[in-house]
């Protein structure tokens, strides 16, 4: 264990690390990862930094778990932490929670997924007795348009609904009830939402969109089978809790549509910038404590100061050079990179103009 010590120095490039999900999608994962081919299928997600393994019955045991490359071999992101939590994830966030606290997802939508809700903190401790419910973000990276369908996202109550009417559309299992119960909001590439624990919410097909959440898998769904006709079992509905209580899960507050885009839909703001960069912030304080997502866009240099805690550099696009500790290594298009709390200065050296995406745990 102590040999794994020292890769809190040096910046930790993850495996691909697919992950199986009732929906399918990911050629936009395959495009943006530059794989031989883009195709759609059962693995829509790339879950990034993860020490959370998937929920499902009948899939490998560790899918979901993240991989790193080291000297010695193939190593479990989760053992690599486990060897010193202080020194890789920073003294507080060790001491509170003992695990990264964040989970982020690249995930890319073929078919619209089941309308869901994740469960709030207060759900999840005392139904779940989990410490993380599952509040997430959504940033939309890129669209395409399916059997002439535009990108949509469904999310939040509208006016006339009623947790009766929700309630007996479910057990019906009137689906075209359920969404027409749910505002439909058409998406473009830079869009970013909030959705908070309890708000119901469906993405549509044709999203790819990276979200940055609480650590768990924890998916309430209220279609028994997908759009795509994949039957689901009770353990995917309900996470074992049964249907009355999953149905508990709900916040059945209601919105207009433009109370629904002012509670959830998110302005970036943008913190520094120079003719070398243009440094953003998504999702930060003012939106959760769970979380926070930044954008530095860059054509030439960016120092970046540690804070005390661990981050995650995802580079959308681009390549070029990170200097670490007085050496270089490389980054490009599509790797993701572990940046633990021992380092206390990155800086980023362009070839290309680069978009790296900023993932922060709790603060």
């Amino acid at each position: 264990m102590k040999e794994l010590q020292n890769y809190a120095h040096i910046p930790l490039k993850q495996r691909s690390n697919r992950v199986w999900r009732t929906y399918e999608g990911g050629a936009l994962i395959g495009r943006w990862k530059k794989a031989p081919s883009e195709e759609d299928g059962q693995m829509p997600e790339q879950w990034i930094m993860s020490t959370v393994t998937a929920r499902g019955n009948g899939r490998p045991e560790n899918e979901g778990l993240s991989l790193i490359e080291t000297e010695q071999g193939v190593v479990p992101l989760k053992d690599i932490i486990n060897s010193n939590p202080e020194l890789f994830l920073g003294k507080e966030l060790a001491e509170k929670y003992g695990t990264t606290g964040v989970l982020i997802k690249m995930l890319d939508s073929m078919e619209r997924l089941t309308i869901q809700v994740h469960p709030d903190k207060k759900y999840a401790k005392t139904i779940l007795n989990s410490e993380f419910g599952k509040t997430e973000s959504w940033y939309v990276l890129n669209t395409r348009e399916i059997d002439g369908e535009k990108p949509v996202v469904y999310m939040g109550f509208k006016e006339h609904v009623t947790k009766e009417i929700w309630k007996s559309h479910f057990e019906t299992q009137n689906i075209q009830g359920m969404l027409e119960c749910l505002h439909k909001i058409e998406v473009k590439p830079g869009d970013a939402f909030m959705i908070y624990g309890g708000v119901p919410h469906a993405i549509g097909s044709g999203c790819f969109l990276m979200e940055v959440q609480e650590p768990t898998d924890y998916t309430m769904r209220v279609e028994k089978t997908t759009p795509a006709g994949l039957k689901i079992g009770p353990e995917l509905i309900h996470q074992g809790v049964g249907e009355e209580t999953m149905l508990e899960c709900f916040h059945y507050n209601t919105y207009n549509l433009e109370q629904a885009l002012k509670e959830w839909k998110i302005t970036p703001e943008v913190l520094e910038s120079s003719d070398e960069f243009t440094f953003r912030t998504l999702f930060n304080k003012k939106h959760t404590d769970c979380f926070g997502l930044n954008e530095l866009l860059l054509d030439g240099n960016y120092t970046m100061q540690g804070n005390a805690s661990f981050y995650v550099a995802v580079i959308y696009s681009g390549d070029g050079i990170i200097t670490c500790n007085g050496k270089d290594y490389d980054y490009k298009q599509g790797d993701e990179i572990f940046i633990s709390a021992a380092i206390s200065e990155i800086t980023f050296k362009s070839k290309s103009a680069s978009k790296i995406l900023l993932c922060y745990p709790p603060n």
